[in-house]
């Protein structure tokens, strides 16, 4: 695939300071069964190409699903041009930028390939799981779903770059809906949270089928059970809802451009300002942030980021202390800052942004029996189902699926619309207890929105189950 591009590309480099050429093919594939009935087996394919041109200073970009000679040649004039029109008023000297020009490939490693399994083995194995799920007549909704994606990137510089990736994702999704007169609620898989680079073999990584029964009885307690109590005490997260404070209240408010204020026009600015990084006091010297798109399973792992920059694991807060930005190699010399691999695309029609990719909260020391453990008065909550925040990415109001009572060090009874909100500036410093390896999970999304134009990209997230002290949480809504 894209052998003649990529042999057009080296013959035809144009005379500019810098040009690259992303060529993109994802192919997916989403097979669902709703209340034991197959829904229409929905495929996609898409394929095309950007060209990325800096010259005298300013920058341009064309998109094109023509990849013939012509196609590709009318795009590196168009991104040219706008290079050229866009010298006296860009925001930064883009031929100053240092852009890498790497060499490589890389592929997710995968055990049972996607395609080495029967559409009518996926349906029959969906089936089954449909089946689990209505396990009462209270359950009036239930669902069982496989989104798989196989993507490969081609990226070409002028200066003699070329990285080849194969990636291969995998979203597994169930949910139940459990109505009782006038109340109906909602249990999932995690929302889509268990998704990773992965064939087939992570289903029973993950235990997809054992999961359906303990998904419909946990629907079947929540219409028992009494709203969440409103109370400011500790609040024990389990990794699924971790992900969306990670990503709500770190990743987003770390991403650089926005830092810069890029964004501001679309989704609001940041709390944070470049003054911080090196001794602003983010959370407590508990929390450990890592960016690492180096792990092979998780769901935004690459080798190379969409500007060619090599992957590599940097903390953003250590011990609590903001050290780095989520900044692309463009935003880092606009800043005069250190960043991370992070300049990502949606697809072959979109320009590079800074985007967070694999943000996690790395595991501590607790079991998750001593964290239970510690606290006399609190809620425990599981998978986010509602969020608020913010356009500085501060204050938030978080709801979850599903949540317990800790009593005395135990837990208790069921209570269902839990929430919590806080403010990201001291939400993370009241972290007292982080779990360990035992408690972590990796998880993700395939929803995270960001740019103009949109962009909808792949995130993921690992995180232990967290504790924290003097929160407020409340139910209903």
């Amino acid at each position: 695939m894209f052998e003649t591009q990529a042999a057009w590309f080296r013959a035809s480099k144009p005379a500019v300071d810098f040009c690259s050429l992303r060529l993109v093919r994802e192919a997916s594939q989403e097979i669902a069964v709703r209340q034991g009935v197959l829904q229409p087996v929905r495929n996609e394919d898409d394929l095309g190409g950007m060209v990325v041109v800096h010259h005298r200073g300013g920058t341009g970009y064309a998109a094109t699903s023509d990849l013939s000679p012509s196609g590709l040649a009318e795009a590196v004039r168009r991104a040219t041009a706008w290079a050229e029109r866009s010298a006296s008023i860009a925001v930064t000297d883009y031929s100053a930028v240092d852009m890498p020009h790497p060499q490589g490939s890389w592929r997710t490693p995968v055990q049972q390939p996607w395609e080495g399994v029967s559409l009518g083995d996926k349906i029959a194995l969906l089936q089954q799981a449909s089946t689990a799920l209505r396990t009462d007549d209270r359950i009036v909704d239930w669902e069982a779903s496989l989104w798989s994606t196989q993507a490969s990137t081609l990226y070409l510089t002028s200066g003699g770059g070329e990285t080849w990736q194969d990636h291969s994702l995998l979203v597994p999704g169930m949910s139940v809906a459990a109505n009782g007169g006038a109340d109906t609620v909602v249990r999932s898989l995690g929302g889509r949270g268990y998704c990773r680079q992965a064939g087939m073999e992570l289903l029973d990584a993950i235990d997809y089928q054992a999961r359906a029964a303990r998904i419909a009885q946990q629907a079947l307690e929540l219409l028992d059970a009494p709203d969440c109590p409103e109370q400011n005490c500790h609040l024990l997260l389990a990794p699924d809802q971790m992900m969306l404070q990670i990503h709500e209240s770190i990743g987003h408010p770390l991403e650089l451009d926005r830092i810069l204020g890029d964004e501001r026009n679309y989704a609001g600015t940041s709390f944070v300002t470049q003054d911080m990084f090196g001794t602003y006091q983010y959370g407590s010297e508990l929390l450990n942030v890592t960016h690492d798109p180096s792990i092979d399973e998780q769901f935004a792992s690459y080798r190379w980021d969409d500007d060619g920059v090599p992957a590599s694991k940097e903390y953003i807060i250590r011990a609590g202390v903001l050290e780095r930005p989520l900044g692309s190699v463009v935003s880092q010399h606009r800043a005069g800052m250190q960043g991370v691999s992070n300049a990502r695309a949606n697809g072959w029609n979109r320009p590079t942004i800074d985007r967070m990719a694999n943000l996690n909260v790395e595991p501590g020391t607790s079991s998750f029996d001593d964290l239970v453990g510690s606290v006399e008065r609190g809620v425990y909550m599981e998978a986010n189902v509602s969020w608020s925040i913010d356009d500085s990415r501060n204050k938030f109001q978080f709801g979850c699926e599903y949540g317990r009572l800790i009593e005395d060090g135990q837990l208790k009874g069921v209570v269902r619309k839990p929430n919590c909100r806080g403010i990201s500036a001291t939400f993370w410093r009241n972290l007292v207890g982080v779990g360990d390896r035992s408690t972590f999970e990796v998880l993700g999304t395939p929803y995270c929105g960001k740019g103009e134009p949109n962009q909808v990209i792949r995130v993921g997230h690992a995180s232990p189950a967290c504790l924290f002290a003097d929160i407020d949480v409340f139910g209903g809504a």
